[in-house]
Formats: structure tokens, C-alpha cells, sequence
């Protein structure tokens, strides 16, 4: 596209699809709203009278201002007529809140299971897994080896996933 003349519509889209495709998934962030703003830019842009006379070096940037103001009316369009929710389209199981009961209780199902690990497994855990440290923090913290914390680590998984299949969790 440097300084080439295109001699055909198909010329032009080829040589600017991908990055217009990008820059309008990127604003939109939707895989079939971009197909179509796409499709929508080079009808409006090819049907502009004076599209002819744009330097090939400028058309991207003029497709990008065409996309840009099609989302931006887009946006409007939509923002005055709201969202629509098809009430008949949601799931009621899969939308319905948890009982704050049941998950209180599988946290302390969870609580107790991670107290049934011995000292050094139930900090390593804490640490490594709930607190996010990384090994060598881990090793540092507990002043052992970081060979040491992964055998702790993998040790204290392996109980506690055998603790929790017994307690009905997994």
C-alpha cells in the first residue's frame, strides 16, 4: 500500500481488511458486531462520492474514520433505546444466587480440612496457595529449601484432596 495505485474494489479491501477488522474489534470488542461495522465501512466509504480522489496511501485512515462514526452512532442508537432482555432467554438455575448457607458451610468444610494438614503443609498452603507467594518467598518465610517447599506443597495437596473426598467436598 506504500505509494501503490489500487485498481479494483477487491484491491482495495485486500490490502486494508485486516488492519480496519482490528482497530474496529478493538473499539467494539465483539466478533459479529465488527463483521458487520466492517461491511458497513466499505459500502459507506466505496459509496462516497469523492472516494476516488483519496490517496491509496489514506485510505485506511479514512475507513477508520467511517468505522469510528458508525460505532459512535451505534453507541447512540443504543443507548437511547436501552438494552433489551429477552427475560425468556435467562436460565433461572444458572442465574439463581447461591444459598449464602451452603457456601458458609462448604467454607468451613474447607477451613476444617485445611486444619487437619500437619503444621508446616497448613502454612505452606497459606502461603503458596491463598496468599500467592511465590517458592522462593515460601522458602525464605519458613527458612527451608525451595526443593523442600515443593515436596510440602504437593504432599499437602495430595492430603487434602484425600481429607476432602473423605468430608464429601470433592
Amino acid at each position: 500500500m506504500n505509494g501503490e495505485e489500487f485498481k479494483s474494489v477487491e484491491d482495495i479491501c485486500k490490502h486494508t481488511w485486516k488492519p480496519l477488522y482490528r482497530y474496529i474489534y478493538y473499539k467494539v470488542q465483539n466478533q459479529e458486531e465488527t463483521e458487520d461495522i466492517t461491511q458497513e465501512t466499505y459500502a459507506k466509504s466505496l459509496g462516497y462520492p469523492k472516494f476516488k480522489e483519496i490517496e491509496p496511501n489514506k485510505c485506511i485512515a479514512f475507513f477508520k474514520t467511517v468505522a469510528l462514526n458508525i460505532i459512535k452512532d451505534r453507541w447512540r442508537q443504543n443507548k437511547s433505546r436501552g438494552t433489551n432482555i429477552d427475560i425468556a432467554s435467562i436460565a433461572p438455575i444458572e442465574n439463581a444466587v447461591e444459598d449464602l448457607s451452603d457456601i458458609t458451610n462448604e467454607q468451613l468444610l474447607i477451613k476444617s480440612s485445611l486444619e487437619q494438614l500437619n503444621e508446616d503443609q497448613g502454612k505452606v498452603i497459606e502461603l503458596r496457595i491463598l496468599k500467592g507467594f511465590s517458592v522462593s518467598e515460601t522458602a525464605n518465610l519458613l527458612g527451608k529449601s525451595e526443593g523442600n517447599i515443593r515436596v510440602l506443597q504437593y504432599r499437602a495437596l495430595k492430603n487434602l484432596a484425600t481429607i476432602m473426598k473423605k468430608g464429601g467436598l470433592l
